[in-house]
């Protein structure tokens, strides 16, 4: 289903089409590379570079006989030559060509991964710096807990990607191999320089050493670099869909003009595409454990991997390219709601400066224990009067907290006034902003 709506530039370099001329390539440079070697003659060599060419009709055709796609596909591939196709597939086994043109699949693949995570870092940014200072109560356990900004939570959303970015490309070098090492690995019947001058023309790196197949760690370090993603941007979804809840209201994706929400309400506004996230977060996460249960195969190779490898290869990556799109058209589109963070900041009638106040009591000779009681005892009578439904604020707008902790008088003894009303400024929690920025952005 997801194939339906993917990039196309994604999608198309999963088709047999491109699978087949993915082969191609690597049989094409392993002729250059017999040519350069002394083998074949430089006619031949000329004539199956420029010449050979296959049919995915024809190919299925030989298959439905042979039961063997790689023969299908050399018999295709020499109908359309002469007496030269004799030099083509010569020395080499069906996972030299399969494996490194998968290496080829993959490489193209996370090139573009990588692009969309730079796509998405950038629009996080772009929103960071724009709600840098904007004010928000931050949660633990889903409860309120101290002033944060928008922008923070944002910063931490693209550290988080910075991580995979960097991951990703050392995945890349990890997958990034090919082998034209022979049946079992041994190099029996072609040389070492015939797969490094091959792999070189393909612009990937000899594997060090193979029996038959390409070791599949390499290929679930890949399955499991996407389900990291996956699971980040899923996080951020997660995220959003609790900010749109409507007793929360600071966030809300983006409604288009002539929307629907449901059916049956029609003041229904849904996160739609947040959730559709989360659900695609759970197929790519999925995928990697066939990746990982690939790894063991029998011996030097058995065909076990190859059955999960056409599902979960293309699936992954054109799920990941979906998901990150549909997740940078979220937040770049995101429609930030400032005025109702601060209500909800405030909620709690100045609970969340709590900790303000704690810290401050130490300073003035008070135990950390006799501190913590005294700034509790007023904490919990200002849940009580929420329980009840009372205003946090008086007609002052002076919050209810702050009211308590004005009337105690053993704080009073340790506290004046003045030191207790600074302890609810805002501008102690920003202070650290920018520097945070720094670390963050670098510039």
């Amino acid at each position: 289903m997801v194939e339906r709506y993917a990039r196309k530039e994604m999608s198309d370099k999963w088709t047999m089409q491109a699978k087949y001329q993915a082969w191609l390539e690597v049989e094409k440079a392993v002729v250059k590379a017999w040519n350069r070697l002394g083998l074949i003659p430089d006619d031949d060599a000329k004539k199956i570079v420029e010449n050979a060419k296959f049919s995915v009709e024809r190919i299925d055709e030989i298959e439905a006989v042979t039961k063997h796609d790689l023969i299908a596909f050399t018999t295709s591939v020499s109908e359309s030559l002469g007496e030269e196709s004799r030099w083509f597939h010569y020395g080499i086994t069906s996972s030299d060509t399969v494996d490194t043109a998968v290496a080829l699949q993959m490489k193209s693949s996370l090139e573009l991964i990588i692009e969309d995570v730079k796509m998405v870092m950038e629009s996080i940014k772009t929103r960071a710096m724009e709600h840098k200072m904007t004010l928000m109560v931050g949660r633990s356990h889903g409860i309120h807990g101290e002033p944060i900004t928008f922008g923070l939570v944002l910063a931490v959303w693209y550290d988080e990607m910075a991580r995979h970015l960097e991951n990703l490309k050392q995945t890349m070098k990890v997958i990034c191999v090919g082998q034209i090492s022979g049946a079992m690995g041994n190099f029996a019947h072609a040389p070492l320089e015939l797969e490094e001058i091959a792999c070189k023309e393909l612009g990937l790196t000899p594997a060090p050493v193979s029996n038959q197949v390409i070791q599949r760690d390499r290929y679930a370090r890949l399955a499991t670099a996407l389900a990291l993603l996956a699971s980040s941007i899923e996080k951020f979804a997660v995220q959003i869909r609790h900010w749109q809840r409507t007793e929360v209201y600071e966030c809300e994706e983006f409604f288009a003009v002539g929307q629907k929400g449901s059916s049956a309400m029609p003041h229904k506004r849904n996160p739609i595409l947040s959730e559709n996230i989360t659900g695609l977060a759970r197929i790519i996460r999925a995928y990697a454990v066939p990746a990982m249960e690939n790894v063991a195969l029998w011996h030097e190779r058995d065909i076990s991997h190859s059955s999960t490898e056409r599902f979960w290869l293309p699936d992954s990556f054109i799920t990941s390219d979906f998901m990150l799109h549909r997740f940078n058209s979220v937040i770049s589109k995101l429609t930030v709601m400032p005025k109702n963070m601060m209500k909800n900041l405030n909620l709690t009638g100045g609970l969340v400066f709590s900790q303000r106040v704690l810290l401050e009591l130490p300073l003035a000779g008070v135990s950390r224990e006799d501190a913590y009681r005294i700034i509790q005892r007023n904490a919990m009578k200002v849940w009580e009067e929420i329980q009840q439904g009372k205003p946090t604020t008086n007609e002052k707008g002076e919050s209810l907290y702050l009211q308590y902790l004005l009337a105690d008088e053993e704080l009073r003894a340790k506290l004046s006034e003045e030191q207790i009303r600074e302890c609810f400024n805002y501008d102690y929690y920003t202070k650290n902003v920018d520097a945070i920025f720094k670390r963050v952005f670098k510039n």
